[in-house]
């Protein structure tokens, strides 16, 4: 969608809010030897404290309140009576409805005592966020968002998930723009335009490209010991820097 009234920008606000703050709950209960349900049930209550709806739940019917994924998998993942391990690495994605406007949010964590390796992985896919948030402004090429992501996952000998990325959202999950690759994509000819409201969620990979469906029907996994991190704000274009909604720091 693109932001036409100070209703849009208000309702948007409130529904970034409430996944940052979801997210924040959840991960004040990351721990080894608690289970991805326990963590689900944790989200579902926030949820429900601020009057909003999981976004996949309401429109896919998907098993879970969140979406939490461990280690070689990459997105979707079910939440279940799984056991967290000193030493996992675990993305939560919270999606979000609230008085029919939405905001979707993912944030990776280490569990435990965690290696420098995967403590460098999850510093190079903030800092892919980051410099991808600085690259989308209004009139610019949609690709820039890519090109930023592809050249700090490179810098830091990563791969990025090519068959995953951000989208538009606003008054659904997902809109138009429909994927905003996380790699640089020349052909791609879009622009942003200012107002219009976006994810960018770089996906970093210590090996594979791609992902593949579980038979769960749900989780998108990467081969056995690959690693994945991926890092999510919703954002408003503007012509200087967008506006964050799922920062708690904004």
């Amino acid at each position: 969608m693109t932001i036409e009234t100070e209703e849009d920008l208000k309702k948007l606000q409130i529904i970034g809010r409430i996944v940052a703050l979801t997210i924040q709950e959840i991960g004040q209960h990351i721990r080894p030897g608690i289970t991805t349900q326990e963590l689900d049930d944790v989200g579902k209550c926030c949820l429900e404290r601020h009057d909003a709806h999981s976004a996949p739940r309401k429109m896919y019917n998907f098993p879970g309140t969140t979406c939490i994924s461990v280690n070689e998998e990459a997105a979707h993942g079910i939440p279940g009576p799984r056991v967290l391990q000193d030493g996992d690495i675990v993305n939560i994605d919270v999606s979000a409805e609230r008085d029919g406007y939405y905001a979707d949010a993912g944030h990776t964590f280490l569990v435990g005592a965690s290696s420098e390796a995967d403590q460098r992985l999850c510093r190079a896919a903030q800092q892919a966020l980051l410099e991808a948030i600085q690259a989308a402004r209004a009139d610019q090429r949609l690709h820039l968002i890519g090109r930023s992501i592809e050249h700090v996952a490179k810098h830091y000998g990563y791969k990025t998930l090519r068959d995953l990325g951000g989208h538009g959202i606003g008054r659904s999950l997902h809109e138009e723009p429909s994927f905003i690759a996380g790699f640089f994509d020349r052909r791609d000819t879009r622009r942003l335009k200012e107002g219009q409201v976006i994810t960018i969620e770089p996906f970093l990979s210590t090996k594979a490209h791609q992902t593949q469906l579980s038979s769960d029907g749900w989780t998108l996994l990467t081969p056995p010991n690959n690693r994945c991190a991926q890092f999510e704000h919703t954002l408003i274009i503007t012509k200087d820097r967008p506006l964050v909604l799922t920062s708690l720091d904004t």
